[in-house]
């Protein structure tokens, strides 16, 4: 028998919040983001449940190809851009849209030999300081592309540094409209966040990304309880040993738990060599055999300790569920300092994945 642990990817749940985030933003084309291997889920295991998208938003032209491979014919746009002149052969070939965020990609798009035009996102730094022209500039970089006989149709693109806040909206927002005034042209702006709390940003082109597998852009799952976004990760193990503790028994690593009480705890297969986090504290929520409780003590790399108090019933081979359902994702990362995001990203390469 193999080890425990195990994710499990729920397509229904991908299909419905897609389904969600169309009818919030209905009158907008929708990017499905797939980057980072679809947020840790699986590119090769999602896309087709996706597919509904109007187009997929990912960096990885490798993961570009794939997708062409596998039959996808719809837009593919390439969310950093290209890296190489030579690189653009490659988006011709396979029709691919690329994000232009710097000067040397407009001069290496004049040079090129194409024998049709690339659709292009112009990017636009409207704070954020990554990608992107200022905005000042973005007139005179709208007229070079449309100058260049490579460059077909051109969309503006900016991002929110923090969508949650209407004011840090409003000002990218003013930003962006004095930049493009004038300008005929598609925009996209919106994220997971700017999607579901800022209609006005919608414009031509949405890019939901972590919205679709069913965590909270913002952290916290109130945000989006009402609206009808599933999980579509779960993450489950089971009870591998079980100890009984006196007061005064240690646990884990530095000892940094001490029982109180007789008490009994429950050994997990699941540690932070499987994507758990290394700094989840003693009281982060797990459940066990139906039953909710918390873990105690360091999380190792191949295991963890929860106290089973709450849970009775529980049994060597009971089953556990580490996020899902049950133990929201955000509630995890929240307790131990991080995102949502970074769990799932970190999935580890050891954990079996399975497709409901």
């Amino acid at each position: 028998m193999s080890r425990p642990i195990m994710a499990i990817i729920n397509q229904t749940a991908l299909q419905k919040n897609l389904s969600i985030v169309r009818n919030i933003a209905s009158r907008s084309r929708l990017w499905a983001v797939i980057k980072a291997n679809a947020y840790g889920h699986g590119i090769e295991r999602v896309w087709k449940s996706l597919s509904y998208a109007d187009g997929f938003a990912l960096l990885n032209i490798h993961e570009a190809l794939l997708l062409r491979e596998k039959g996808f014919q719809k837009p593919i746009l390439l969310l950093e851009g290209f890296f190489h002149p030579n690189d653009l052969t490659i988006l011709h070939r396979y029709h691919l849209t690329t994000i232009v965020h710097s000067q040397w990609q407009i001069e290496a798009l004049k040079k090129a030999h194409l024998s049709s035009p690339l659709d292009v996102y112009l990017k636009i730094n409207c704070g954020m300081n990554r990608l992107g022209f200022q905005t000042k500039d973005v007139r005179a970089v709208w007229h070079q592309l449309q100058k260049s006989k490579n460059v077909g149709m051109v969309t503006l693109m900016a991002h929110f540094s923090k969508a949650e806040s209407v004011q840090d909206v409003t000002e990218s927002m003013t930003k962006l409209a004095q930049a493009s005034k004038g300008l005929n042209c598609n925009i996209s702006l919106a994220n997971s966040a700017a999607t579901l709390w800022h209609p006005r940003t919608h414009f031509q082109w949405v890019r939901p990304g972590i919205i679709l597998y069913g965590v909270s852009p913002g952290g916290c799952l109130k945000n989006i309880s009402s609206s009808g976004f599933l999980p579509v990760m779960t993450l489950s193990s089971k009870i591998i040993a079980i100890q009984r503790l006196v007061a005064g028994s240690q646990v884990g690593y530095s000892h940094n738990y001490r029982a109180n009480r007789t008490q009994k705890i429950g050994i997990i297969a699941c540690g932070y060599a499987d994507g758990y986090p290394h700094h989840a504290p003693t009281g982060t929520p797990v459940m066990v055999a139906g039953s909710m409780t918390h873990t105690i003590g360091a999380i190792s790399m191949d295991m963890m300790a929860v106290d089973l108090t709450t849970c009775p019933q529980a049994r060597i081979g009971s089953l556990v569920e580490l996020w899902g359902n049950n133990v929201r994702i955000n509630d995890v990362a929240s307790m131990s300092g991080t995102i949502g995001y970074e769990l799932m990203c970190a999935l580890s390469s050891r954990v079996p994945v399975t497709i409901e």
